[in-house]
């Protein structure tokens, strides 16, 4: 019997995993044509106050319970997402008999691991070495970059592709304060660039031109970005000229020359954001076609001088299995009482919509309070005319006509897109204020921990960083621009 070597052990143990994972693929892709089909006429029924609860029981123990024991959540906390999900999905198949709108909520989860699992797994493969130790100026050009390629590559593939070479680069000074600026600027407020990603992407869908979320909000994310910069280059001076007094060299000068591994990979990068543009589950498929063939092409080496392995998407598939499942009877209740809140005017909006961004899926938030902000004004979210005429786009005549016709407690106006460009300024950069916040906020985290960094807690993330700092910033845009 020939004596097998570890290296073809090795090999043959990755080949095991690729049939594993084609085989899984399979299943999801058929499991999300079904739920698409089963999905087609879901409608939003009245939902008891009490199953609001599963969602802050999760939110609560995703906050507290890591504090508490971190050795029991890292154990135990997909019974804990799994179960809470269980009595919504019970809830809504046998005692609402509204299997439709679950069907909903699981092709919204599919989706959403659908780019993020596959941008996961092609940045795994791309190895991008920056020369030299950072320095508090180069860390903080590379955040602004990192905010700005996101207009093309969004939150989620900017994140994907730079938070690797970002903690290699500051390997040696590395501290958890860089990771949430990292979160702050690539993460989130890059996404008001474009709706090249959610949850803008959605408004684009129903209407709202591509190059007009550009027009009316570059200057937010122009100010948000340079106030949250010049805090970060202030801290990140601090702390770099007080290591450098210490009696220990930061780091060891050695020559390294920017360089990149993997590059042909970018060609499913490219090929993930273009299916962004098709229907579900095409899009999907597309998407998880391009990992899987990325993973099956990827080279040993860069994976391990990655460090490249499954636990930070394996920790984001579980937790947001139960976010999204737990949050249906809140957004239905929201979109079923979005009226009776009162908003009136774009400041609420901004606020409604950016604080439960900062807890809820920010995508499905923004779809809601879009269409409560198009209702405000007698108007329907899915007719793209109606959205056109809220951002000032119609011609006066058909202006009119619409006007005459709507019964609104808000009269159409010149300042009506204000409503919408409020909305999409909330959700799109609150989600930074908590992990769960935004898709890729978890996923960095779960990458930096892996890359040995002391992340803060849950509440630890608020009180020192996001209470702080981005708090007080969005104050100002509220007052600037929405009050």
């Amino acid at each position: 019997m020939a004596h097998v070597g570890p290296e073809d052990a090795s090999k043959r143990k990755r080949f095991r995993h690729k049939i594993i994972a084609l085989v899984l693929l399979i299943l999801a892709c058929s499991l999300a044509i079904a739920f698409q089909k089963m999905a087609e006429g879901h409608r939003v029924i009245p939902v008891e106050a009490y199953m609001l609860a599963p969602f802050l029981l999760l939110l609560l123990a995703i906050a507290i319970v890591p504090f508490i024991s971190s050795d029991w959540w890292g154990r135990y906390y997909p019974h804990v997402s799994f179960v809470l999900a269980a009595v919504v999905v019970v809830y809504y198949l046998f005692v609402l008999n509204n299997g439709p709108r679950m069907c909903v909520t699981a092709l919204d989860y599919f989706s959403f691991m659908a780019i993020t699992g596959s941008l996961f797994v092609v940045s795994g493969g791309i190895l991008i070495r920056i020369p030299g130790g950072a320095t508090p100026l180069s860390n903080t050009l590379m955040l602004l970059i990192g905010s700005t390629i996101t207009a093309v590559f969004s939150n989620t593939g900017a994140s994907m592709i730079l938070i690797r070479p970002y903690l290699r680069m500051n390997k040696g000074r590395l501290s958890a304060y860089h990771v949430v600026f990292f979160i702050f600027t690539v993460s989130n407020i890059g996404g008001l660039l474009t709706p090249v990603g959610p949850p803008l992407f959605l408004g684009y869908l129903k209407g709202v031109p591509f190059f007009w979320v550009t027009a009316h909000l570059w200057f937010i994310w122009a100010l948000e970005t340079a106030l949250v910069l010049a805090i970060f280059y202030l801290m990140d001076r601090h702390f770099y000229n007080k290591a450098n007094h210490a009696t220990a060299p930061v780091t060891k000068k050695t020559k390294e020359y920017f360089s990149v591994k993997g590059w042909h990979h970018s060609i499913f990068i490219v090929a993930i954001l273009l299916a962004v543009f098709l229907e579900t589950p095409l899009r999907e498929i597309v998407m998880i076609a391009a990992g899987f063939l990325s993973y099956i092409v990827m080279k040993e080496e860069i994976h391990k001088e990655n460090e490249f392995n499954f636990i930070p998407v394996k920790e984001v598939g579980i937790l947001f299995f139960g976010i999204f499942a737990t949050m249906v009877p809140v957004l239905d209740w929201l979109e079923l009482n979005a009226g009776r809140i009162g908003l009136t005017e774009p400041g609420q909006f901004y606020w409604a919509s950016g604080i439960l961004s900062s807890f809820l899926d920010n995508a499905p938030t923004y779809l809601n309070f879009l269409s409560a902000a198009c209702g405000l004004h007698g108007l329907s979210v899915d007719n793209v005319t109606h959205v056109k005429a809220m951002l000032g786009l119609l011609p006066v005549d058909e202006m009119a006509k619409l006007q005459i016709a709507a019964d609104a407690p808000r009269m159409l106006n010149s300042f009506s897109w204000k409503y919408v460009a409020a909305t999409a300024a909330g959700s799109a950069t609150f989600g930074a204020c908590t992990y769960i916040g935004n898709g890729p906020n978890f996923m960095v985290k779960s990458i930096a921990e892996q890359a040995h960094v002391k992340m803060p807690s849950f509440v630890g993330y608020m009180v020192k960083y996001s209470l702080p700092v981005l708090v007080p910033i969005f104050t100002l845009v509220w007052y600037l621009f929405y009050h």
